[in-house]
Parts: C-alpha cells; sequence; structure tokens
C-alpha cells in the first residue's frame, strides 16, 4: 500500500501541519533565506559596481532618509522573502498529504 517513508509523512505532517500554518512559524523559519537575500542585496547596493549609484548616493540631499528607506525596503523583503518561502513549501506538503489520503482512500473503496 504505501511506502515506509509515505507512511512516516503521513504521520509526520498529521502532527505538524497546524504548527507551521502559524505566521510567526513562518516567519521563524524562513527568516535564514530571507536575511540571506537581504546581504546580497546590501553587498550588491554597497560594492560599488554601478558607478551610478555612489553617484546618487552622493549627491542626494536626503541621504540619511535614503538609508531608512533601503534598510525599511530591505526589512520588508526579508520578512515577504521567508514567509513566501516557507507558505510555499507547506503548501507542497499539503498537497502531497491530500493526494496520499486520497490514494489510501480509494485503496479502500476498491476493497
Amino acid at each position: 500500500m504505501f511506502s515506509k517513508e509515505e507512511e512516516d509523512f503521513i504521520k509526520y505532517w498529521e502532527e505538524n501541519r497546524v504548527k507551521q500554518k502559524r505566521f510567526f512559524k513562518q516567519i521563524a523559519m524562513g527568516l535564514p533565506i530571507g536575511v540571506l537575500f537581504a546581504v546580497a542585496m546590501f553587498i550588491n547596493f554597497t560594492s560599488g559596481w554601478d558607478k551610478r549609484v555612489a553617484t546618487v548616493t552622493k549627491t542626494y540631499p536626503g541621504f540619511k532618509s535614503l538609508i531608512l528607506v533601503l534598510l525599511v525596503a530591505i526589512l520588508a523583503i526579508v520578512v515577504f522573502i521567508s514567509v513566501f518561502s516557507v507558505k510555499v513549501k507547506w503548501e507542497k506538503h499539503e498537497q502531497r498529504y491530500r493526494e496520499l489520503l486520497s490514494r489510501e482512500s480509494e485503496t479502500k473503496s476498491q476493497s
């Protein structure tokens, strides 16, 4: 009927599906991916490979407010990426779980 891996997955997902759907749990689980993305953006911004960025930052009259806006934007991107990546992973697990339950009910009905 089911392989050992599929049985283990069904048992695991029945126990953890509600816990992993919580918003703060999703942020905590996806935070490393979001932070990695934010660090890459910050390195790209400060590396100086694009001379236009250096020109804009030196001539912009409200440089401090620009930095604040960039920090808020990076924080928003981190939260979005962390929640989005975990939601996609959760949806994949949920779909697999429902497919396995459907397959199980089909097998029982045919017996």
